[in-house]
């Protein structure tokens, strides 16, 4: 692990004017100290470089082959003239048929098998976002003033809550049920949680099902991820019932994977969809804000309080080739990084109860810690697959540099802009804006941001929708990469041939990253949850 000290920042804080006590009408000043993420890109672990590598190998061996039997038989027919050719196929075929009609069986035979083998490609259709009614909108000081009328939170409680919230980076026009935050009585009840689930999910669906003309009769397979609700009969079976949906449509509903569940979602979808042709699938991200409402004075407890918002998003997938025209994305990798064999990582996100038993989501000190970890090791099986040759040399050299030499980077495999006395220490940080044009990365807090952009070398432009969405919407748990490119589509900067990296994080602890490339040009969306603000974007956060 890092040392703990290159862990730590620390910040002044001006607290305003003292209004009580000896110190009453002067200033007062704190220093907060935080966790950062460590710099993981100084310690890339070997053994996932090679997991990245083994995944290039095994998707890319008929790719590097084929060039090379194509190279072959063109030299033989290259050295023949047209009479000769056709006077020696003539020849062939007269006096050796059967050789011939061997080898065009083998042939057709052999591209059979390849095109029945080969994944089916996976097409995203198109997604949808529910944006809440505006009499949800609460601000900052609108939530203060209604946890204080709650009666729930005692002074110190109050004031935590307003520090963490003025420093988050969310903005005044996100969403929350009013009732769990401003009743004095217990709103965490299955009555509330089955309300605000038909709401978001239903209606991010009957806006996909408009924007794609399916019935929902057509769906094969549905796929539903919500971390804390996990009601009886399913969330999956309530969208079943409320839409009539065939009877045998393959149906999953995945609870208590955080997050980065979202792409774990897409993953399960994308399997199913391998194994059954011609079919399409919809998958429903959200989380339940209402029924994981913490009650108590818990400070490492408060905080999911501070963050999470309502939102929900459905994705329609499809394998079938009538769809290909129509897509706006094809998926092109999903990376899954699960580090919940170490005992640190399993409980950093832990849901219990506390000492007077509210239920509630303890976030630990070392999250920071604990997410760079799995983060570091996710990226380092991604860039294999997406990082152009060069970046990769220059990647791998240095890694291996180091891992033969004690940490020392040979000459030239240091960035030019760095000197001699710090590229000896660092090695070349792969530069994934070469890799992606759209980034979409999962927005938890205005720091966790901060600490990727700067890990990354990503600029501001790179994670602008992840701020904004932030802003705009607030943690909407695994479904905030999906208005983050909403964002994007909104903005209209989306173009064909570009390529999108999706990257959650969560509870477990997970990481896990999915890259799409644009089928075609994506004009501003008709239907969207920024149509009404995307002219005041982007902000100061």
């Amino acid at each position: 692990m890092a040392n703990e000290q290159d862990l730590l920042s620390t910040e002044i804080v001006n607290r305003g004017i003292e209004s009580s006590g000896p110190n009453a009408g002067s200033l007062t000043f704190s220093v907060r100290v935080r966790r950062r993420l460590p710099d993981f890109l100084q310690s890339v672990n070997l053994k996932y470089v090679k997991l990245g590598y083994h995944y290039l190998i095994n998707h890319g061996i008929y790719l590097a082959t084929i060039p090379v039997l194509v190279l072959v038989f063109s030299a033989e027919v290259g050295s023949l003239s047209r009479e000769e050719l056709w006077r020696k196929l003539w020849e062939d075929a007269r006096y050796d048929l059967a050789t011939v009609l061997g080898f065009f069986g083998v042939f057709v035979f052999t591209l059979s098998v390849y095109f029945m083998s080969r994944p089916r490609s996976i097409y995203l259709v198109d997604f949808a976002c529910y944006r809440p009614q505006d009499d949800l909108k609460v601000s900052k000081e609108q939530f203060i003033e209604l946890a204080g009328k709650s009666g729930k939170f005692d002074e110190a409680g109050l004031e935590f809550q307003k520090r963490i919230l003025q420093s988050s980076g969310i903005g005044d026009e996100t969403y929350i049920p009013k009732s769990v935050i401003m009743s004095s009585e217990n709103c965490a009840t299955m009555k509330e949680g089955r309300s605000e689930a038909s709401t978001v999910i239903f209606g991010a669906l009957d806006e996909l099902f408009e924007k794609t003309r399916m019935r929902p009769k057509d769906i094969g397979v549905l796929v539903v991820n919500c971390s804390i609700f996990n009601p009886t009969p399913s969330l999956s079976a309530m969208v079943i019932n409320h839409y009539k949906m065939r009877g045998n449509i393959v149906s999953f509903n995945l609870g208590g994977m955080g997050c980065s569940a979202g792409i774990i979602a897409l993953d399960l979808a994308r399997d199913m969809l391998q194994s059954n042709p011609n079919n399409c699938a919809v998958v429903v991200s959200t989380e339940i804000v209402g029924y994981n409402w913490y009650q108590g004075n818990d400070r490492s407890m408060l905080i999911p309080n501070c963050f999470f918002r309502m939102g929900c998003s459905a994705v329609l997938l499809s394998n079938r080739g009538r769809d290909y025209h129509r897509a706006k994305y094809r998926l092109e990798h999903i990376v899954r990084t699960h580090k919940g064999a170490d005992d640190r990582s399993f409980g950093c996100v832990y849901q219990e109860e506390d000492e007077k038993r509210f239920k509630g989501l303890r976030v630990s000190k070392e999250l920071m810690e604990i997410g760079g970890d799995a983060l570091k090791t996710n990226i380092t099986t991604l860039g294999p697959l997406v990082l152009p040759i060069s970046e990769q040399l220059l990647f791998f050299g240095t890694l291996v540099w180091r891992h033969l030499f004690g940490g020392n980077s040979g000459p030239g495999l240091h960035p030019p802009s760095s000197s001699s006395s710090s590229s000896s220490k660092k090695p070349y940080i792969p530069d994934y804006k070469l890799a992606f044009e759209h980034f979409c990365v999962h927005a938890a807090s205005k720091t966790v941001l901060d600490e990727l952009q700067r890990n990354l070398e990503l600029s501001d432009k790179n994670l602008e929708p992840s701020r904004m969405t932030l802003h705009r919407f607030g943690n909407t748990s695994s479904s905030s990469i999906w208005y983050e490119l909403a964002y994007l589509e909104a903005k209209e900067r989306v173009r064909k041939g570009d390529r999108v990296w999706q990257l959650a994080y969560g509870s477990g602890f997970k990481c896990n990253s999915v890259v799409w490339r644009a089928m075609r040009r994506v004009r501003k969306p008709t239907k969207s949850p920024w149509l009404d603000c995307i002219d005041r974007y982007p902000v100061s956060s």
